[in-house]
């Protein structure tokens, strides 16, 4: 029987409110707010689902299309949250889907906390107001563990999110430990975040790989760690783990 990966970087997160996790069959959120929002979270999930396989089930190509779609009109908002975020990194849909969907719980259960941050898979949609240190896990890299990005979301809620060829369930066709963007849309930030791993093939490919994810539309920051190679450009501010 295969069991559920064991996502060790959870064991790190500290802060204010309440942190739980909430899972349903692959959909794993570990959640933190101002209360426990279980109840909540679970409905919001449950819904997104639906939408996404609903749309699975009005266009066969949705899930295994490796390139982008043109959106589907009557797509439910996730749906066309993760076309959209596909269209714009050269990538298919489902390569957003876990960004798509920690945004859409984190939009839905922010009328009930202050703030809100929602992790699905490592990818993160953070709704704070205010500075938040997002660890960098970049499997066997002496980077990792070592720094965490400084996220400033003072002025709205952001999306940070990672691919990886190493660490997690993320396909990826290149061989970064850690491929990682912010943007505004966390739809946006996890297929970038694939793109950007994709274009990673060896060691030396990571300095030009994150300056052309940091110029793309919607990008803020863009960065990536291949073994002892790391490269930052745009609104990355990384801060020392001690």
């Amino acid at each position: 029987m295969k069991t559920r990966e064991n996502r060790f970087y959870r064991d790190y997160c500290a802060g204010a409110g309440v942190a739980f996790r909430v899972a349903v069959k692959t959909t794993d959120l570990f959640i933190r707010a101002q209360k426990d929002l279980s109840r909540e979270a679970l409905a919001l999930i449950l819904a997104e689902r639906a939408a996404i396989e609903a749309e699975i089930a009005a266009n066969p190509h949705f899930a295994p299309s490796l390139v982008p779609l043109a959106e589907r009109e009557g797509a439910a908002p996730v749906a066309k949250m993760m076309y959209r975020a596909a269209a714009m990194a050269d990538v298919g849909p489902m390569a957003a889907v876990a960004g798509a969907v920690a945004q859409r719980v984190g939009i839905g259960l922010r009328p009930l906390t202050p703030f809100v941050i929602v992790e699905n898979g490592g990818d993160i949609y953070l709704d704070t107001g205010r500075e938040t240190l997002v660890g960098l896990w970049a499997g066997n890299s002496p980077f990792s563990g070592r720094l965490a990005i400084k996220v400033d979301c003072r002025a709205g809620p952001l999306g940070v999110c990672t691919s990886s060829a190493t660490v997690g369930p993320s396909l990826s066709f290149g061989i970064a430990d850690a491929a990682t963007i912010i943007a505004a849309d966390a739809a946006l930030a996890d297929a970038m975040a694939s793109a950007l791993g994709n274009r990673i093939k060896k060691t030396s490919d990571v300095e030009v790989a994150v300056e052309w994810a940091a110029g793309q539309k919607g990008v803020l920051g863009a960065l990536a760690v291949a073994g002892d190679r790391l490269a930052a450009r745009g609104g990355i501010s990384l801060e020392r783990i001690d």
